[in-house]
């Protein structure tokens, strides 16, 4: 008994040493992990003092980089996250489209690649602050700068503007946003550090009560974190607000610049909000890139002169679908898919010259303190080529579309009795009316943006912007002629937003007489359009298939799938669909010639392609490891 006794004084003696030592190693790690680590008091947040920005009273220079959530798989988040963490970056930046979070009035969606509060709680647990930039616009070369269609329905609307109309959309769409983030507030323990004020409302100006109303929908809300607004250097004016830090968007530092910011906003600190590393691509034109030494000498200047910074983007990722936008000045032009723009991460989430040169400086430049690990890389597969096997005509698809719909005049996209009253936002529309002769076909400005025309549904020309008149056959009775208009982007910026109607929006005219009774289908290729056509009479691929047409095939992903880029040599122009998945349009006029597809996409073994091609199309769908974004061009 004695012995046993002896044993459990030292067995406590014992647990209670390693009790102690334990508790000083917590201690001395709790000391030694960052104040947003410890459950800091959390009362002051970020501040703008005399030069520079202070955190909980500490000075804090931000040195943000932009990734947005709905354009990275979310397979995908830590791992990019965790690449920006490694290159030195301290906050995250992303805007919060609108468009997508409710396409349809009512709807909304904060689920699976849209949760939003999901991706600012994995940022916190990587170690990262958050500004957010919840617009409602977001330009972000989104289609309509990332506002829903829907908003066009109402045939007075003032996009952008204290109009009713948008600011009561707006106010449904906030009572639904906002309650998620407020608990994301520094002050109530989650990382977001300052919260920014619409985007660059200075080049669109139409209301001087618009950014005094945005900002007091935010505040009334519970947003309490700083807030600050981004323009152009001379825009910087009118695209403040009281009560927000005005902030620069640039890509060449210029010491006016500086000037014009510090002249409107003394006594503050300068921080360039978007600090673009790249641009952006449209079809047609070539792939834009910054050269590396370019990016990081500017970057170097804005560190040494002690300014906070942004870098716009610090990995694009991929615009999928139709979400793409276009510009109209000096013409119309719709973008690429791709988002890559030329970052530090590749739209793969690849390294670049720029992330090496920038993750060096950062290092430098954060003294004493040690860089995670650069990840690793993804690894990347070509895969054996996609045969298309089966084929379906566009004419046989149309059963499986919501309508037909019958209109005395031509309806635009957005005004189509369709998505439970909301119109139609994305793809395509076939408008078709009966002629009995033949003659000059004159389209005006009326098709937006691009049209197929079909006689009997065989195709005899196109409509686009630069070409409005087409001749017609003669012909004997009454025949069918069909319109099939494509939505290639509504512009993402400009002060136009409100005319960027889609389909056909206003008379076509033959011989001078306008066309009337039409009968109309909506083509908007949503994945339950896609998954429909399972169900349509396929036939096997002939020799001479007609066009537009859907195409099918298979693709085998053995194992765990891998990022792969779709390749389409001999395919004219059109979208392709992987598992019922849009990934975008295709255009043989590139720059881009590739997709990419990642491999969170992919099935491990058969996988359904579908090809929706206008023109010309091949047997075949090629799958390799490496992008093609076309030939490049340095931004001038």
């Amino acid at each position: 008994m004695v012995v046993l006794r002896i044993r459990n004084v030292h067995k406590r003696k014992y647990a209670l040493i390693c009790l102690l030592i334990i508790g000083f190693i917590m201690f001395y790690r709790y000391l030694r992990v960052p104040a947003r680590g410890r459950g800091m008091s959390r009362k002051v947040g970020l501040r703008a003092n005399v030069s520079q920005f202070t955190l909980e009273g500490e000075p804090f220079q931000i040195i943000g980089g932009s990734i947005h959530y709905f354009r990275v798989p979310r397979a995908y988040w830590r791992d990019r996250l965790m690449k920006m963490k490694a290159c030195g970056i301290n906050t995250l930046t992303t805007y919060v489209p609108w468009s997508l979070h409710q396409p349809e009035r009512g709807v909304f969606n904060f689920h699976t690649q849209l949760d939003l509060q999901a991706y600012i709680g994995l940022a916190a647990e990587l170690g990262l602050w958050v500004i957010l930039r919840p617009g409602p616009y977001i330009s972000s070369e989104l289609d309509l700068g990332g506002l829903p269609s829907w908003l066009l329905r109402d045939s007075s609307m003032r996009l952008r503007t204290t109009h009713s109309g948008f600011t009561q959309a707006v106010n449904t769409f906030f009572d639904k946003l906002i309650p998620k983030l407020v608990q994301l507030q520094f002050k109530k323990g989650g990382p977001i550090i300052a919260i920014q004020v619409e985007n660059g409302y200075g080049s669109f100006s139409k209301d001087d009560g618009y950014m005094f109303y945005i900002k007091e929908a935010l505040q009334s809300r519970g947003i309490s974190e700083l807030l600050l607004t981004s323009d152009n250097h001379n825009t910087l004016k009118s695209g403040g607000v009281d009560g927000a830090i005005r902030s620069l968007k640039l890509q060449k530092l210029n010491q006016r610049d500086i000037q014009d910011l510090n002249s409107i906003q003394p006594n503050n600190p300068t921080m360039v909000m978007d600090f673009w590393t790249g641009w952006f691509d449209m079809w047609g034109d070539l792939h834009h890139v910054l050269p590396p030494e370019d990016m990081v000498s500017t970057m170097r200047e804005i560190l040494k002169r002690g300014m906070s910074v942004n870098l716009y983007m610090f990995h694009g990722g991929s615009t999928f679908g139709f979400m793409s936008g276009a510009l109209a000045d000096p013409s119309y032009k719709a973008l690429v898919p791709s988002y890559d723009f030329d970052a530090p991460l590749t739209e793969a989430g690849e390294y670049t010259p720029k992330y090496h040169l920038l993750r060096d400086l950062l290092s430098r430049h954060n003294r004493g303190v040690d860089l995670p690990d650069m990840p690793a890389l993804h690894y990347r597969e070509a895969y054996e080529p996609a045969i298309m096997y089966h084929h379906l005509s566009l004419w046989d698809a149309l059963r499986f579309t919501e309508g037909p719909f019958k209109s005395l005049r031509p309806v635009n996209m957005e005004s189509l009795p369709v998505n439970n009253g909301n119109g139609q936002s994305y793809g395509y529309m076939l408008y078709e009316t009966t002629i009995t002769s033949g003659g000059l076909l004159s389209s005006g400005d009326n098709v937006r943006d691009r049209a197929m025309v079909f006689v009997d549904r065989s195709y005899i020309g196109l409509f686009k912007r630069q070409n409005v008149e087409l001749a017609v056959p003669d012909g004997k009775g009454r025949r069918t002629l069909s319109l099939l208009v494509e939505n290639c982007g509504r512009v993402h910026q400009g002060r136009d937003l409100d005319k960027q109607h889609k389909g056909l929006v206003g008379d076509i005219l033959l011989n001078n007489i306008p066309l009337r009774d039409f009968t109309i289908y909506s083509l908007d290729m949503k994945p339950s359009f896609i998954d429909s056509l399972y169900q349509a009479p396929w036939k096997t691929l002939p020799e001479n298939p007609s066009f537009p047409g859907f195409f099918m095939g298979r693709m085998y992903a053995y194992g765990y799938p891998s990022d792969t880029f779709v390749k389409l040599p001999g395919w004219e122009k059109g979208v392709v669909f992987i598992n019922g998945l849009n990934l975008g349009r295709y255009w043989s006029i590139g720059p881009q010639q590739a997709l990419y597809l990642p491999g969170p996409f992919l099935n491990s073994g058969i996988n359904q392609v579908i090809m929706f091609e206008e023109q010309e199309g091949d047997y075949k769908v090629h799958f390799e490891d490496t992008p093609d974004l076309g030939m490049a061009a340095d931004i001038q």
